[in-house]
């Protein structure tokens, strides 16, 4: 049984909100963030790498820059900047859909925007070859690998909510921030060699991709019931002693089992579907190919011939 802490009553005050509401989802939002000026940074140097492309008369597909701008950064300013983020320490249902955007949704959509790729079309000889080590580096090589993708995804939300330091982070806005980043760093490290839109080193087949992504729907599965049949509150005391007389903390800590279960379940199925039809397009790719070299391969053959007699 966890040891239950108390909560500086002051504290716990400033940090209750009021009866949350689709309105106040709109009236709350910050645009203070660090966050917030990452978010505008990122579009403009996308963007900018896009307008550079069309001034040479090069193509990049709109459906890239829509997945990156759109479901990408857009996910992340929805559940840190909008007024979710002012119920993010109050209910744990609203911070289980930020973990589910920031480490699931918002990058795969980031990955499907190959940022990497415009970069290394766009970036000055010397900047692209500072990438282009970068990402083939050992460290970038180790964190890329599938596998180690793959342990930091599944053992991070262990470490986070079964420990104190999902306590820690509730009552100090830094480390709740910092939290937010890493869902996204992990995210992307799971993910992005999963797509295989970027250049990165040891990409394994899509077979392997595939079996990959399926043996991920069981972990959210057993996190989600864990949370929701857990005996007792994440967090200790916190939400009980924010005193929310709109909301109970054991009946929001179901249901955010239950986002994190059926929300979990839904992106890996729905990724699991996008692998494969990454793989059916690159095997029509590849049988393309074959046949244009089989076609060549006759030409000359036919051309040799005459030539001969």
């Amino acid at each position: 049984m966890k040891s239950v802490l108390h909560v500086d009553p002051i504290l716990a005050a400033t940090s209750a909100p009021p009866p949350f509401t689709v309105g106040r989802v709109l009236t709350e939002t910050r645009l203070d963030s660090w966050l917030a000026l990452g978010l505008v940074l990122a579009a403009g140097l996308y963007l900018y790498g896009v307008h550079r492309l069309r001034v040479r008369g090069d193509r990049w597909p709109v459906a890239r820059t829509v997945f990156f701008l759109g479901p990408g950064l857009g996910g992340i300013a929805l559940v840190t900047i909008s007024g979710l983020h002012a119920y993010d320490t109050a209910l744990l249902s609203v911070h289980m859909i930020q973990h589910m955007v920031l480490s699931m949704v918002s990058p795969i959509f980031l990955a499907l925007g190959a940022p990497m790729t415009l970069a290394l079309r766009t970036l000055p000889v010397g900047p692209r070859k500072r990438l282009l080590a970068i990402v083939h580096s050992r460290v970038a090589r180790v964190y890329s690998f599938p596998l180690v993708a793959f342990a930091i995804f599944v053992v991070n939300p262990f470490a986070l909510y079964f420990s104190d330091l999902y306590r820690f982070t509730l009552e100090h806005a830094w480390a709740h921030e910092l939290v937010h980043a890493h869902f996204i760093l992990t995210g992307c490290v799971f993910f992005w060699p999963l797509l295989g839109l970027d250049p990165l080193p040891g990409r394994w087949p899509y077979p392997a991709r595939a079996l990959l992504m399926l043996l991920s729907v069981p972990f959210h599965t057993v996190l989600g019931l864990t949370i929701m049949q857990s005996s007792t509150l994440f967090g200790g005391d916190w939400y009980p002693s924010l005193n929310l007389s709109w909301s109970d903390p054991w009946d929001d800590q179901v249901v955010a089992g239950g986002i994190l279960w059926a929300g979990g379940e839904f992106v890996s199925v729905t990724m699991l579907a996008v692998l494969v039809v990454q793989w059916v397009k690159q095997s029509e790719r590849e049988a393309r190919r074959v046949d244009r070299e089989l076609d060549r391969q006759e030409a000359r053959e036919r051309t040799a011939g005459p030539a001969a007699v």
